[in-house]
């Protein structure tokens, strides 16, 4: 006599079809998520995104206009430092009348080694000047500081 094919269990199939569900979600959130709401730019924090979503983008130009000092200064070759694999995260804010601190997380990745991304993250901190009713950066961490362009001689 044959024996009758056995059904799959139902149950076991909603189970797998539920987490195949989420896992197609959780991936979608996490390729579909975009970049960072921009904070408003009349506060320090939306000032500090700006400016160091400029100078990651190499636009040293709008970077110098969040700048309370446009003259900038002379950098030697090390200080420009390399601004791929860099990650800023704000912390906190400290407001004041005229001047505020912007508490940051800066995660720097340096490519990847036998057991994953070589990454590491200090703190730090710019400091804000309100110049005109406008906040503007008076001095950010050095990974950050732009330097006006070495003038070249003939």
């Amino acid at each position: 006599m044959r024996e009758p094919a056995r059904r799959p269990d139902r149950i076991l199939i909603v189970i797998l079809s539920v987490i195949a569900g989420l896992v197609v979600v959780a991936l979608a959130a996490v390729f579909f998520r975009g970049q960072p709401e921009p904070l408003d730019e009349g506060t320090p924090a939306g000032v500090v995104q700006r400016y160091a979503a400029a100078v990651l983008d190499g636009d040293e130009a709008t970077a110098s206009g969040y700048l309370a000092d446009r003259s900038g200064r002379p950098c030697g070759p090390v200080e420009h430092a390399a601004r791929s694999g860099l990650r800023v995260t704000l912390l906190s804010t400290t407001e004041r009348a005229d001047s505020a601190d912007v508490h940051v997380a800066i995660a720097v990745s340096n490519g990847s080694g036998p057991f994953g991304s070589q990454e590491y993250e200090t703190e730090d901190v710019f400091d804000l000047v309100k110049v005109g009713g406008r906040w503007l950066v008076k001095t950010a961490p050095w990974r950050f500081t732009i330097c006006p362009a070495a003038a070249v001689r003939p």
